[in-house]
């Protein structure tokens, strides 16, 4: 069994991908991009990556990557708490610099403005990428912005706990797999679908008729946003989530409505979601 993820090692795709398959099966690669691109040349079994933070919005690498592509499958969400932590190798005085992520900085940027605001931040690869730097760098005064695992990994102190801006912090994660069998609703009762909705060109009130196919069969949509084509200006698709709460002929029967409008409509999976507390 192999599984990529968006790494490195400690990352909170990491720590996604942990809870699902045993870490001696994880193998972590630098990009969703090149994540994915394993798991489509089949030198992996599954592929953990990010789709969307609570706070930061949807992770466009992963959305445009599956849009391309028609054989990779959802088999499975993790959502999981984002909690950062401030970490160093001992308490430091006139910090020059804090370094991580640029997600993990905007996730703590009340807390920077209130604790360094005239400290340098500077973004990094990863949050994992700070904590390692900061601890092969002991003498710098330096800081990293991790999570409890990096800080394990690199025998880092926790300076500061939970330092993110909103207690509700969270990131789903999706397991893709290229095994696309058949899509059976009825098969995941109370769980999720993600479609991509292309819209025929220049036609009116087009969206409005595909929202108006879930609307009046009452079809409780969890998310709906729109991506570039990549095509002509002011050409988009549509990321749609459903909640499989309601009868699975209703939505079967919606999407066959969607698509007599000359809607293109692409399966990317039906799934179970695991929230991780």
């Amino acid at each position: 069994m192999k599984v990529g993820y968006l790494g490195p090692k400690s990352s909170f795709t990491f720590q996604a991908a942990n809870e699902i398959f045993p870490e001696n099966t994880l193998i972590p690669f630098a990009s969703i991009p090149l994540t994915i691109e394993q798991l489509e040349n089949k030198t992996l079994d599954f592929a953990v990556v990010p789709i969307e933070n609570s706070l930061e919005g949807s992770v466009h690498a992963t959305v445009d990557y599956l849009f391309d592509q028609t054989a990779i499958t959802i088999k499975k969400e993790v959502i999981l708490p984002i909690r950062q932590q401030l970490l160093g190798t001992h308490f430091v005085e006139q910090v020059k610099k804090v370094l991580s992520h640029p997600q993990a900085l905007a996730q703590t940027e009340q807390y920077l403005k209130k604790h360094f605001p005239e400290v340098l931040l500077e973004a990094v690869s990863s949050t994992t990428a700070a904590a390692q730097y900061v601890a092969e760098h002991p003498h710098d005064k330096v800081l990293a912005i991790a999570s409890k695992k990096a800080a394990e990994e690199y025998g880092l102190q926790i300076l500061a706990k939970d330092i993110q801006d909103n207690s509700m912090n969270k990131t789903r994660f999706w397991l893709l797999s290229m095994d696309k069998d058949k899509q059976n609703l009825a098969r995941y009762q109370n769980k999720k679908v993600t479609l991509f909705v292309s819209l025929p060109a220049n036609l009116p009130g087009a969206l409005h008729q595909v929202l108006s196919a879930f609307a009046w069969r009452k079809i409780d949509l969890a998310k709906i946003e729109s991506r570039p084509l990549k095509t002509y200006l002011g050409e988009y698709f549509f990321i749609i989530d459903i909640l499989l709460n309601e009868n699975e002929v209703l939505i079967e029967n919606a999407i066959k409505e969607i698509e007599l409008l000359q809607a293109k409509v692409q399966w990317v999976g039906i799934y179970p979601v695991d929230e991780i507390t």
